[in-house]
């Protein structure tokens, strides 16, 4: 799917292209290729006479790979966005080319923050003059897009830790508080990674010297966001491993009650081992041979024996 964008009264407005007449006939700020099929790649090659990456290239992550201008001045940057998504979370590539004053973004699954950015841009006139300001628009909704995934990761947090540090946490509770916390600590990587791509793709544009003067400061001001969000990502992996060992510490206290009954009950039943073991004995002078309640009191005796120290127990409160 091709979907060209042109600045009309100060908005950008989408125009789909399903033939190469409909490249001829606009004159767009961004080309934006959605799971585009080959014919449509070779229709904007040869409209704005450039090279699109393959789909290989753009999964390629060398870093030479990721940001040059080739020998006819032809910008290209690969650059990692986030895909939030209540199944799966993941970090989809997306591959840009920025010829003259044309930006052309290519990428396989539809990210939310080109929808918003197509959305603000049609309701805000002046937002987006040209196509630096599309991809600077892009890369600072990607940090606000971020923001709100880890706001999302702090209410889940939140919901564990209420369960993990509430009463009686049984451990069918912990397996869904331990599976909970490492959905959470992997969107919180993958949130960190694509900041991390979002900074060097920013950085990059500003030591290239390729932005205006107001462009630069828009630039650095989306580096200021950048840095406030990988403390925001340090301080919740801090939160995550203290939930998960809290967790752990709880499934290990569970399992030690269940220990400590199997103790309990070896040591009560100790002296009434040893009391049917002496009786077992049967020498001639045991009471048993020559008395009729002998059997009687031996089995009496092993039931006192028993309930001792589970009465001694609980006095201590080893039993509670």
């Amino acid at each position: 799917m091709i979907n060209a964008f042109v600045i009309h009264h100060g908005r950008l407005q989408q125009v789909t292209c399903d033939h190469p007449s409909d490249l001829a006939s606009v004159t767009p700020v961004w080309v934006d290729l959605h799971s585009e099929s080959e014919e449509e790649r070779r229709w904007v090659e040869e409209a704005y006479k450039v090279k699109l990456p393959s789909r290989d290239e753009v999964t390629d992550i060398e870093a030479s790979a990721r940001y040059y201008e080739d020998d006819d001045g032809v910008l290209h940057i690969r650059t990692d966005f986030l895909l939030d998504d209540e199944e799966q979370s993941r970090n989809v590539p997306v591959a840009f080319v920025v010829v003259k004053d044309l930006l052309i973004s290519v990428h396989d699954e539809d990210l939310p923050v080109f929808r918003l950015v197509r959305m603000r841009a049609r309701i805000r006139p002046g937002s987006v003059r040209d196509a630096m300001d599309v991809l600077l628009d892009l890369y600072s909704t990607d940090a606000e897009y971020s923001a709100d995934s880890l706001e999302g990761v702090y209410a889940a947090l939140e919901e564990v830790s209420k369960r993990v540090l509430g009463k009686n946490l049984t451990d069918a509770d912990a397996a869904k508080a331990l599976e909970s916390i490492a959905a959470q600590e992997d969107l919180n990587g993958r949130i960190r990674r694509n900041v991390m791509d979002t900074r060097r793709a920013v950085s990059f544009l500003m030591r290239a010297r390729m932005l205006k003067d107001e462009q630069y400061q828009e630039g650095k001001q989306i580096m200021r966001d950048i840095e406030s969000l990988d403390n925001h990502t340090a301080y919740l992996f801090d939160k995550i491993n203290f939930l998960m060992d809290a967790t752990i510490g709880f499934i290990n206290i569970n399992q030690n009650k269940i220990i400590k009954i199997f103790s309990v009950a070896a040591v009560a039943f100790l002296p009434p081992t040893l009391i049917a073991s002496i009786y077992g004995m049967n020498f001639q002078m045991m009471p048993e041979l020559a008395w009729e309640a002998g059997y009687p009191f031996a089995i009496g005796l092993m039931i006192l024996s028993a309930i001792a120290p589970f009465l001694y127990f609980r006095h201590r409160g080893w039993l509670d």
